[in-house]
């Protein structure tokens, strides 16, 4: 998993998947590809890359924070990707 790039960790979405992670205090969201397996902790559903995790106001000394995880295209098992949903970027009010 690149650390520089907007890529993540699941354990039950293929690999190749692209979804939205949002962060459910800050409100932010970034666009990841899904690259590689875990995590492997307990209660945790995605593992971000330091880049993507800071987008998202998800500070080092924090590590973890709760997040929501929206597929928008998933690779199907014969080739090619089902589009799940569009993502629409949302602007914060100062703009």
């Amino acid at each position: 998993m690149n650390p520089h790039g907007d890529n993540a960790a699941s354990k039950t979405l293929p690999l190749g998947t692209t979804a939205v992670v949002t962060d459910l205090h800050t409100g932010k969201s970034a666009v990841v590809s899904i690259k590689d397996r875990g995590p492997y902790v307990r209660g945790r559903i995605v593992d971000l890359s330091p880049a993507t995790a800071r987008k998202i106001g998800i500070t080092r000394d924090e590590g973890i924070a709760a997040v929501k995880v929206t597929p928008l295209r998933v690779p199907l098992p014969g080739g090619g990707t089902m589009q799940v949903r569009r993502h629409h970027q949302r602007r914060s009010p100062q703009g």
